[in-house]
């Protein structure tokens, strides 16, 4: 049996409700082939297909799936939230990424969950223009995926200094999603519960280099009830800054758990340099790239899974000596896996990996 047949078999497992066969092992040869290839770009892929048609016929094949046939995002969300190595509650991060195609503004609200130095894709928005992200599209986003998974599968939520606002905070409020969210703007004026009202950077004027304080009192933000944590850094520039955490509850190591939010930066560089090169891809058409994007996602999960097996079960990961690994787990997985496609000899790792993939929590 070849190995895209084989990897269609596990993934009927896992889609077979909601894909035909025919498109089950259309997506089992994209996957394949991006592992061999690591980019998106379409003549590089069909070059690598597990098939005996001619690269022009495999090339046909690709644009007519991108450009006809629809795959759900939401099924390749479920699929991924199944392939989970740990449980619920999770840390979800959400971000922004974009980069230009040609003409075409390509940019993307991503909703992820953090885990050991990496996140995992689960939903994303793709956003018109260039711009940042509404409050709206961002309580879509969340609403989407409480519809799919359920509230109390959050165990908090963190983001960056695009992501505040009135209304949006409001939502994460009578929701009861506990948060960390960087401030954007240090200079602003809030209230306190008393309804004085106070400069942020007067409250953490006296912070010193390194030093991180939390203020166990509740402040008023765009009307909302939270409270303040702060480090004080020198930023890029050479000059003293402050990074100012604004929360949900009273917790005093909120600095501490907003550090997990670079995480989701290491999954967009996997999609793009590190990885499966997504910034190659030519398409203009938003809707095209959706699907792309949702393939890429069930690859970079499959590789990050594998990474993790392997780190636990069969060769760890080097530690260097400033004490991070000198992979990360999809880098550990991804090489794994090609390895396992290019070299005939090497079967059995593929086996590993399918077996890897077949596994689920549920």
């Amino acid at each position: 049996m070849s190995k895209s047949n084989q990897l269609t078999s596990v993934l009927q497992l896992h889609l077979g409700k909601s894909m035909n066969l025919a498109r089950i092992r259309f997506l089992s040869l994209m996957i394949l082939a991006l592992y061999k290839v690591q980019s998106v770009n379409f003549e590089k892929l069909a070059t690598a297909f597990d098939s005996k048609a001619k690269r022009e016929s495999s090339l046909r094949r690709i644009q007519r799936f991108i450009s006809q046939y629809a795959l759900p995002v939401d099924v390749v969300a479920r699929l991924i939230f199944t392939l989970l190595p740990h449980q619920p509650p999770y840390s979800l991060l959400l971000d922004r990424t974009n980069w230009k195609s040609g003409s075409i503004e390509i940019n993307v609200l991503m909703l992820s969950i953090a885990y050991q130095g990496v996140s995992f894709p689960i939903l994303f928005s793709l956003l018109p223009g260039k711009g940042g992200s509404s409050s709206e599209q961002r309580i879509l986003l969340i609403e989407r995926y409480i519809k799919l998974f359920e509230k109390q599968t959050i165990l908090h939520l963190m983001a960056d200094r695009e992501f505040t606002g009135e209304s949006w905070l409001s939502f994460l409020y009578v929701e009861k999603i506990k948060y960390f969210i960087r401030i954007k703007d240090k200079s602003v004026t809030i209230n306190r519960s008393n309804g004085k009202r106070i400069n942020i950077r007067g409250i953490f004027n006296r912070l010193k280099i390194n030093q991180v304080q939390f203020i166990p009192e509740s402040f008023l933000i765009h009307g909302n009830e939270c409270y303040l944590s702060a480090l004080c850094f020198i930023n890029d520039k050479g000059q003293k800054d402050l990074l100012v955490i604004i929360s949900l509850e009273n917790n005093h190591k909120s600095l501490e758990l907003y550090r997990e939010r670079w995480q989701i930066e290491t999954m967009f560089r996997g999609f793009k340099s590190s990885g499966f090169n997504i910034e190659e891809t030519h398409l203009r058409d938003i809707r095209r790239f959706e699907k792309l994007l949702a393939i890429v996602m069930i690859a970079f999960t499959w590789a990050y899974i594998t990474g993790v097996y392997r780190n636990e079960h069969l060769k760890e990961i080097k530690i260097m000596k400033h004490g991070r690994r000198a992979k990360s787990f999809f880098k550990y997985g991804l090489d794994f896996i090609a390895q396992a496609l290019m070299n005939p000899n090497m079967s059995k790792l593929f086996w590993i990996a399918l077996k890897i993939l077949s596994c689920t929590k549920n």
